[in-house]
């Protein structure tokens, strides 16, 4: 059975009607493929995070599909981190992995569909961005510290966890969450590309933040020097 059969099976997909679109940070995009990459190893979690704080409209539904070696060094995300209906998929290689996110955007029962997977080369997320355009549909891919090469995808940030904000009440205590994020790709607005912010989420607004004073260097060379240590 296809995962596009499992959905309407489930209830999931009541009407052919594509779900309205999600924002995703700094009005680069409400759809397509958006890659979000770790800057070096051991920042999964925070790419994650900031894939989450980056939505500034909360989808309807959520189809989360993870490459099962991923889950298995990673973890999982508990069900109440993006407070809407999820269904979840776990795949065993790569390609299944891309397959099942292909045919959950295909199948138009989600607002968002998020792909944690091991690798997208430029062929693959060319197939999930003409599918994403296609049915209006914002698709996240969480990738590894070794992304690189040409892609299809609309923008790709590198993340890497940054030191919270300091505490207004308590100088021992963390602040608000901050994330480094280098913008290594980015289709819409190409002069933007090679930019470092480092961003803050605010429980106030519920939404991401740039702190004043940015970070310099370039997406590239952030992320090589990381990842080469």
């Amino acid at each position: 059975m296809s995962l596009l059969s499992s959905l309407k099976d489930s209830g999931w997909i009541t009407s052919p009607q594509a779900p309205g679109p999600v924002d995703f940070p700094f009005g680069l995009g409400v759809c397509g493929v958006h890659e979000v990459a770790e800057a070096a190893y051991g920042d999964a979690a925070a790419a994650t995070g900031f894939a989450f704080a980056a939505l500034t409209r909360a989808p309807k539904r959520v189809v989360w599909i993870s490459e099962d070696r991923r889950k298995a060094e990673h973890g999982g995300v508990p069900g109440a981190a993006l407070r809407v209906p999820r269904l979840e998929v776990t795949a065993r290689r790569n390609n299944e992995a891309l397959w099942a996110i292909e045919e959950a955007i295909a199948s138009g029962a989600a607002g968002l569909i998020i792909g944690d997977v091991s690798a997208a080369d430029f062929t693959a997320t060319r197939r999930l961005a003409l599918a994403a355009a296609k049915q209006n549909v914002a698709v996240i891919l969480l990738l590894p510290w070794q992304t690189d090469g040409a892609s299809a995808s609309a923008v790709r940030w590198r993340i890497a966890a940054a030191p919270s904000a300091p505490n207004a009440f308590d100088a021992q205590a963390p602040g608000a969450t901050r994330w480094r994020a280098a913008l290594e790709r980015c289709r819409p607005a190409p002069g933007l590309i090679g930019s470092v912010y480092e961003v803050e989420w605010s429980d106030e607004t519920l939404s991401l933040s740039v702190v004043p004073a940015l970070a310099a260097g370039t997406a590239r060379e952030d992320a090589r020097k990381r990842r080469t240590g």
